[in-house]
């Protein structure tokens, strides 16, 4: 992905893309918690954090580097995700929201919450 490519993507609200999250999820078989669980474990976000983010329209940029922590055991996500290797990916809050779309596509592809949360 071009640099140029990436303001917009940042600038992109949180709430308008976390449905799409739940549908492709959701189409699998799979279930909004099971969604929430993922951010929540990535972002160290709570329930409540989650619904103000997506009441405010915060953008992805906010919403990762307003993170209360970004979970240690993320340099074990591995693999392709948009044509891009998630660990290969430069800008670090790229790589974040890259991570983001790799565990939800791993969900979506009936992988289990243990071996997608790194356990």
């Amino acid at each position: 992905m071009e640099n140029t490519n990436y303001e917009r993507v940042y600038n992109m609200s949180f709430a308008g893309v976390y449905p799409h999250y739940i549908t492709k999820a959701e189409k699998k078989g799979r279930t909004k918690e099971e969604v929430d669980e993922i951010i929540f474990w990535l972002t160290g976000y709570t329930e409540k954090e989650l619904q103000e983010i997506i009441k405010n329209k915060t953008n992805f940029r906010d919403f990762f580097e307003q993170a209360p922590q970004i979970n240690p055991n993320v340099s074990l996500i591995k693999g392709v995700i948009c044509g891009y290797r998630v660990e290969d990916i430069e800008d670090d809050l790229m790589r974040k929201i890259r991570y983001l779309d790799k565990l939800i596509d791993e969900l979506a592809k009936g992988k289990a919450m243990d071996k997608i949360l790194r356990k």
